[in-house]
Order: C-alpha cells, then sequence, then structure tokens
C-alpha cells in the first residue's frame, strides 16, 4: 500500500518546487501590469484555483495567460516559459500526460537558450519534467534528469545546500517508486542530514525527509522504523505548525497507513479520522486532499472486513475525485479500484467488473495501454475472473499483464513478481502443477534478490510455494517453506498480524492432511485467536478458521468439540448472509499474498 504515503508526499514535496514557479509569474504581472491590466487578476485567480487543487478551472486560467505572453512578450521569453510551465502543471496534475509534457519542453528549451544548460533555474524546469516522466512510468528517462539536476545544484549551491536535500529527496522517491529501496535509503538519509543542519532537527522542513524515509521503511515493511519517523515529524509539525495544519495532516495520515499496515486498525481509524477533520476544516469537504484521506478510511474498514462502511467512503472519494479532478483521472481510477475490490470481497461480482473496467479504462487512456499502470489494472480483473472460476477469462489476463510487467517494469522486477504469483497459483487451482511449478519459484527468486531472504513478500512467496506442493501432496517439500514464511512474518510484522494468522492457518492445514493433528490444532488456535482480535468474532475469516478447527476435530474423533465450532462458523455464515449475496467456496490465486 505504499502508493498511498507516496502520493501524498508526492504532493506536499512537488507544491515546494512549483511555488518557486509561481513566484516568477507574480513578478511578471507586477512589471507587466501597465500594459496587461487584466494579468493581476488572472495570476490571483490561478494561484487561488492551483493551490486549493481546483486544476479544471485552472486549466483555462493558465491557457489565456500563457497567450497574452505569447502576444505581449514573443513566443521565446522566459516570461512566456514560465507560463508554458505553469500550464504543464495544471495538466500533470490533471493525468493530462500528453498536454504536459511538450509545454514542459517548451520551457525547458527557452531556459536553457537565455540561461545556458547549467543554471539553477533550468534544474528547476528539469525537475518538474523528471517527476512527469515518474508519474508515467518512464523511469530511466525520470532518473537521468534527476540525476542531471542533481550535478546542476551541486555545483551551484555545493553539496550540503537544501537545494541539493531537495533533488535527493526528488531522486530518492524516484528509486522509492521503482522499488529499488537499497538505493533510495542512502540518498534520504544524505538530505535528512542536510536538511537537520541547514534547519535544525525540529524544523517543519525536516520533517519532510523524515516522512519520505518512513514512506521507503513502510514500503519495506520495516514499520518500527517507520513508526519513530512519523512520530517525530508528527511532532515536530505540531509543535512548529500546530495540531490543525495541512502538513500535520499529511503525516497524521502517513503514521495511520503504517498501522494499518501493521494491522492496528483501531489505532489507524482513530488518527485517519483526525486528519480527516483538519483537512476538511482546512481545505473543505469536497478538497482532493479530503478525497485522499477518505479513501484512506475506506481501506481501513476494508481491510476489518466492515465493507458496507467501507463502501460509503470510497462513493465519497469517487465523488470528490471525479467533480475536482475529472473521471478520467488516475486517483479516480484508483478508487474505482479499491470500491471494486470492497464489492469483489461481498461477492457483486457484477459491480465489480464495471468498476475494474473502468479503472483499466483510464489507465489506457492516461498511461498507455503496456503501462505498469493498466498491467496493474488487468491483474485486477484477472483475479476477479479467478475467484468467479472464470478460468478461460483470467487466463489470457494474467499472462497480458506478465507480459506488459516483464517489458516495461523488467522481467526481475516486483510487479513481475506479482503477477507471476498469481499466475501460478491459477495453475495450482487447476491442477497444472508443471506450469504452476517454475512460476511460484521464479517469482521467489526475485523477491529474495529484489528485497532480500527475510522480506515479507519473500515470505509471501515461499509460503506460496508450500501450498502448491501440499497441492501436489509433496509434504516434505512445503513444511521448510511454510516454517520459513512464518519466521519471517512473526520477526518482521509480529506475532499477532494477520499475515501471520494466514501462514499459521496454512501450516495447519499441511499437518492436518499429513495426520500430524497434534501439531495442528494450536496453529489452528493461535489464527483463530489473532483474527477474532484484529477482525472481529463475526468476521468470515473468523469462520474459515473455526472451519478447519471442526475438521479437525471430526478426524479426531472428537464430535463434542466439533459440532459447537461447526455450529458458531455456520452462525458466522448466516449473518453475514443477511448483508451480501451468498458466499461461494473459492481459493484465491494468491492466497497467501
Amino acid at each position: 500500500m505504499k502508493s498511498i504515503i507516496a502520493e501524498t508526499n508526492r504532493w506536499s514535496s512537488q507544491k515546494r518546487l512549483v511555488g518557486a514557479l509561481l513566484c516568477c509569474v507574480l513578478g511578471l504581472s507586477i512589471v507587466l501590469a501597465e500594459e496587461e491590466s487584466d494579468m493581476p487578476s488572472l495570476v490571483a485567480r490561478f494561484n487561488k484555483f492551483y493551490q486549493t487543487k481546483q486544476f479544471s478551472k485552472a486549466a483555462p486560467i493558465a491557457e489565456k495567460i500563457l497567450q497574452i505572453k505569447e502576444q505581449t512578450l514573443g513566443p521565446d521569453n522566459r516570461g512566456t516559459a514560465v507560463a508554458a510551465n505553469n500550464l504543464a502543471e495544471v495538466y500533470r496534475y490533471m493525468g493530462q500526460y500528453a498536454k504536459a509534457e511538450p509545454l514542459y519542453q517548451r520551457a525547458l528549451t527557452i531556459f536553457e537558450k537565455e540561461l545556458g544548460p547549467e543554471h539553477p533555474d533550468v534544474a528547476s524546469v528539469l525537475n518538474n519534467v523528471a517527476l512527469l516522466y515518474s508519474e508515467t512510468g518512464e523511469y530511466a528517462k525520470a532518473e537521468s534528469i534527476y540525476q542531471r539536476v542533481l550535478k546542476i545544484r551541486e555545483a551551484a549551491f555545493g553539496p550540503d545546500n537544501p537545494e541539493t536535500a531537495e533533488t535527493l529527496n526528488a531522486l530518492a522517491a524516484l528509486y522509492y517508486y521503482m522499488g529499488q529501496y537499497a538505493k533510495a535509503e542512502p540518498l534520504y538519509q544524505r538530505a535528512l542530514k542536510i536538511r537537520e543542519k541547514a534547519f535544525g532537527p525540529s524544523n517543519p522542513k525536516t520533517a519532510y525527509t523524515l516522512n519520505d524515509l518512513g514512506a521507503l521503511y513502510v514500503a519495506q515493511d520495516d514499520y518500527a522504523k517507520a513508526e519513530k519517523l512519523f512520530q517525530r515529524a508528527l511532532k515536530i509539525r505540531e509543535k512548529s505548525l500546530g495540531a490543525d495544519h495541512p502538513d500535520t495532516a499529511v503525516t497524521m495520515q502517513n503514521l495511520a497507513a503504517t498501522y494499518r499496515d501493521m494491522g492496528q486498525y483501531k489505532k489507524a481509524e482513530q488518527l485517519f479520522q483526525r486528519a480527516l477533520a483538519v483537512t476538511e476544516k482546512a481545505s473543505g469537504p469536497d478538497h482532493p486532499d479530503t478525497a485522499w484521506i477518505v479513501n484512506n478510511i475506506g481501506t481501513v474498514y476494508h481491510a476489518m472486513g466492515k465493507y458496507s462502511e467501507a463502501e460509503s467512503y470510497f462513493q465519497r472519494a469517487l465523488k470528490i475525485r471525479e467533480k475536482m479532478l475529472g473521471p478520467d483521472h488516475p486517483d479516480t481510477g484508483s478508487t474505482l479500484s479499491a470500491l471494486a475490490l470492497d464489492y469483489q470481497d461481498m461477492h457483486e461480482y457484477a459491480k465489480a467488473e464495471s468498476l475494474y473496467q473502468r479503472a483499466l479504462a483510464i489507465s489506457e487512456k492516461v498511461h498507455g495501454p503496456e503501462s505498469a499502470a493498466a498491467a496493474g489494472n488487468l491483474h485486477e480483473l484477472a483475479l476477479l475472473y479467478f475467484y468467479q472460476k472464470d478460468y478461460t477469462k483470467s487466463e489470457p489476463l494474467y499472462q497480458k499483464a506478465l507480459a506488459i510487467s516483464e517489458k516495461v517494469s523488467g522481467p526481475d522486477s516486483t510487479d513481475t513478481a506479482a503477477t507471476l504469483a498469481s499466475l501460478g497459483g491459477l495453475y495450482d487451482h487447476m491442477g497444472q502443477f508443471a506450469k504452476a511449478e517454475p512460476l511460484e519459484l521464479r517469482a521467489l527468486r526475485i523477491y529474495e534478490k529484489a528485497l532480500g531472504p527475510e522480506h515479507p513478500l519473500t515470505a509471501t512467496a515461499a509460503g506460496n510455494l508450500g501450498r502448491l506442493y501440499c497441492d501436489k501432496g509433496e509434504f516434505a517439500k512445503a513444511e521448510p517453506l511454510e516454517l520459513r514464511a512464518l519466521k519471517i512474518e512473526e520477526k518482521k510484522l509480529g506475532p499477532d498480524h494477520l499475515d501471520t494468522a494466514k501462514t499459521l492457518d496454512n501450516l495447519g492445514d499441511l499437518y492436518f492432511e499429513t495426520g500430524q493433528y497434534a501439531k495442528a490444532e494450536p496453529l489452528y488456535q493461535r489464527a483463530l485467536k489473532i483474527r477474532e482480535k484484529i477482525l472481529g468474532p463475526e468476521h468470515s475469516s473468523v469462520a474459515e478458521t473455526l472451519d478447519d478447527l471442526a475438521a479437525l476435530y471430526w478426524a479426531k474423533g472428537q464430535s463434542a468439540k466439533a459440532e459447537p465450532v461447526s455450529q458458531r462458523a455456520a452462525g458466522i455464515r448466516a449473518n453475514l448472509k443477511q448483508n451480501r449475496p451468498a458466499e461461494t467456496p473459492k481459493k484465491s490465486a494468491s492466497d497467501s499474498l
């Protein structure tokens, strides 16, 4: 769920970069006020709509400003370049990348011609171009440009200047999005050291890098480090900016998202609600920032199995984003996918399918049909068909997603590994073990190489392979993989995490299948306790674990124990059926994911 944290940080850091260029616009408007009588009013209106993220209103004003600059200053004037850059920024935030790129390039050409290729102002425009490529998934282009920006700023300002730190932070963020965490961490650490020295350890500017470094640790599932950094950033912002400042709310969101990923849903819910109250007060109930928090709260309720509550939050977020960002904006697509998943887990497959298809259409329109974003949507849609046992639809979608990921993200990327695991799970379920095994093995090797042998995603891949061997009846191969997964999850996620509970359940299944009932029972009991604690006693996952326990007791001939456990599971399902369509047995292609 790293994109949730990362997107918030991306807006926060980029807002500061754009601000400098907006100041250039204001400066030009003052100089030209006598001959451009309406320019101050236009600039003021543009700034208002831009800062409040009303981009659909900001765009026509920016277009008019650019037209005036071209007429009064000429097409190759630096003032015209600034106007072109600002219009490009608006298009970028609207997800209209094809419109934004030529405007950025035009501004860059003018700045380079007038100021020279090594001027700091050229670096500012280059930074915006790099961010565009980062958002469109053209990471190689973005990386080379960020490295050029870094070289310019180090030469102009010095290696320990805050401007240099800003570029280090941006380059680190790119590596974060690429999943190259080993490259990102030293850059974040260097940026943090510069800012602590320049501004002090308790300055709000230092808190920006604390947030970003915390996001990196979340992506690595190192929650203890992340929590500590977010708590420090929150303390800084509450003290320096106040508890009701929007930047304080950003840190609340990041810390809340960390608690959500740790399975501490009550803590997450409380912090998200605090952040929502601050943001609604500061920006209004229909602001894109508000939508972001509302969407996050939906993810918490969904994780808790409170699907109806999640639906209402996703619907609200979708309404705001469609209104403020447009029906084809990438953020709108993200909420469509979240809402689709909610319907999927409620078994309302027709609703889910329509939303997934719409999200896919947005990604294909904005990023292209062979983009990483489109591959992600194809993966989602394939999993939906898998749940419906429509394997003839699921398989080609997984294969298409895999081909795109290998081409765009690389054959050894974690995106590729995720699709390999799901496609392998599909073949496992279809009984095509010869096809499944090399895919699961390859996914495991990618995670081990990219993330390390003790990363939770590595544990997931090991568990998936273990389940495959169980299904093949090769229990001697399966056991060490399941034990390895459990050891990693207990160490990295904690003994009471939901992922730990899933692996406990899977290991219990292995011992049940091999008749080792004495080993299976405590594992089922422990999984049940975790799920009851985190999800509540009436969750479907609790019913599934109760079924496992009942089956165990029946196999042991302990009918007195089995009957009440089985009846409780049936009661949970009966209650759930009152609120949603009947559940059909299914096995996920990514059961351990």
